[in-house]
C-alpha cells in the first residue's frame, strides 16, 4: 500500500501525538507564509520606496530659474525621504533631450523632470515630431510659479517702458534674447510680429546664464527672463527692467508696472507662467503624493528655499497634486493654441 502521509511530514513523525500535529500545523503555517510571500507585489521582504538616489533632470544649464528650482527642493525632498537627490542637467533642442530621458526612464519613483511649459505643453505644435507624447508619457506632480519674468532692455537704448520698446521694434530690426526656443520670450516676440509688425529676430541661447551677457554688452537688444538672473546686470546699470510679465508684479521690482498695466492684453502678456515637475507616466500614486507633500512642506517649512522665491521675486508657491492636474488639464491648451496660431515651427 502506498504510504498516504504528506510528503512535507517525514516517516519518523508520530501521526496521532499532539506535538506531531503541532509540528505539522506549524510546518504548514510556514509553507503558507512562504508560498503568499512569492506573490506578484506582495509587500513582506521588498524594500521601502525610495531606498537608492533620486534623478532629477533638468532640461536646461545651471544657473537659471529651473535649475535652481530642482535644486533647493530636491535638496529639502532627499532630506525627507531619506535618499540623496542627484540634479543631472541635459540642455539642448529647447529642452526635448532632457524631457525625452524622463519619457523613457524606468517609471519607478527614481527618475524625475523640472522644466519648462515649452517642451511638455507648446513642444507638440512647435515640432513636426517629438520623441515622446507629452500627454502620454508624463505625469504632473506640481507646478512651481515662475513668478513675472521680466523684460529688460540694453541699458544704452532709449527704451524706457514697452510701448518705447515697441516702438523701437517697429522702426529697426532688433533681436531679443530667448533662454530656449518656444519659451515665453520666443511667443512675445513672434506674439509682437505678428500683430504690431515689429521686426523682432528671435536669438535663442541655452538658459538664461549665457544670454543676460550679451544684452548687458549690447550683441542682444533685450531678453524677457527671472529677476535673479539679470538682477547682476541691473546693479551694474548695464540692464534696464522695463516690464513685468504675467498677471502680478515683481516683489524684487515693485515700482515696474506689468504689460497689462500698460496697455498690452494678449495671452501671452497676462498669462501666469509654470515650471511643470513631472514624473514618467505609470509611477506609482503613492510615490507622486509623498513628493508632492514634500515639495509642499519644503515651501512651507524652509528658509533657505523661501529666500530662493524672494530671489526670483516670486510670491507664491508650488501647488498640490489635484491642482497640478487641473491646471495641466487647463492651461495647457491656452499655450497650445498659441503655439497653433503663430505658426511657429522649430524644426
Amino acid at each position: 500500500m502506498k504510504n498516504s502521509r504528506s510528503p512535507w511530514v517525514t516517516a519518523s513523525a508520530p501521526l496521532i501525538s499532539e506535538g506531531g500535529r503541532v509540528r505539522r500545523r506549524l510546518i504548514g503555517a510556514t509553507a503558507a507564509a512562504g508560498a503568499v510571500s512569492a506573490l506578484p507585489g506582495f509587500a513582506i521582504g521588498q524594500a521601502a520606496w525610495p531606498n537608492k538616489p533620486i534623478r532629477i533632470v533638468v532640461n536646461f544649464p545651471p544657473g537659471g530659474l529651473t535649475d535652481n528650482l530642482a535644486r533647493q527642493y530636491g535638496e529639502f525632498v532627499g532630506r525627507k525621504l531619506g535618499q540623496p537627490v542627484v540634479i543631472e542637467n541635459r540642455a539642448g533642442a529647447g529642452g526635448t533631450i532632457g524631457a525625452d530621458v524622463i519619457a523613457k526612464a524606468p517609471a519607478d519613483g527614481y527618475n524625475f523632470l523640472v522644466s519648462t511649459s515649452g517642451p511638455l505643453w507648446a513642444g507638440r505644435v512647435l515640432y513636426s515630431r517629438l520623441p515622446y507624447q507629452p500627454d502620454k508619457d508624463f505625469t504632473p506632480i506640481t507646478l512651481f510659479p515662475s513668478g513675472a519674468l521680466l523684460m529688460a532692455v540694453n541699458a544704452k537704448l532709449p527704451i524706457r517702458n514697452a510701448k518705447e520698446m515697441l516702438a523701437f521694434a517697429k522702426k529697426n530690426e532688433t533681436n531679443m534674447g530667448s533662454y530656449s526656443p518656444a519659451s515665453w520670450p520666443h511667443m512675445i516676440a513672434d506674439t509682437l510680429n505678428g500683430t504690431e509688425g515689429a521686426k523682432f529676430t528671435t536669438i535663442h541661447y541655452k538658459g538664461e546664464s549665457p544670454m543676460w551677457p550679451d544684452v548687458a554688452s549690447g550683441v542682444v537688444h533685450m531678453a524677457v527672463g527671472s529677476h535673479q538672473a539679470m538682477n547682476v546686470h541691473i546693479e551694474r546699470g548695464t540692464v534696464r527692467p522695463i516690464a513685468a510679465v504675467g498677471a502680478l508684479r515683481s516683489p524684487r521690482v515693485p515700482e515696474l508696472p506689468t504689460f497689462k498695466e500698460q496697455g498690452f492684453t494678449h495671452p501671452v502678456f497676462t498669462l501666469d507662467g509654470w515650471l511643470p515637475f513631472v514624473a514618467p507616466a505609470g509611477v506609482p500614486e503613492e510615490y507622486l503624493a509623498k513628493v508632492n507633500d514634500a515639495v509642499l512642506e519644503g515651501y512651507r517649512t524652509s528658509p533657505k528655499i523661501r529666500q530662493m522665491h524672494e530671489s526670483f521675486g516670486i510670491p507664491n508657491g508650488p501647488v498640490d497634486l489635484a491642482d497640478a492636474r487641473r491646471r495641466w488639464k487647463e492651461e495647457s491648451p491656452i499655450w497650445i493654441a498659441m503655439g497653433h496660431k503663430l505658426g511657429i515651427k522649430l524644426d
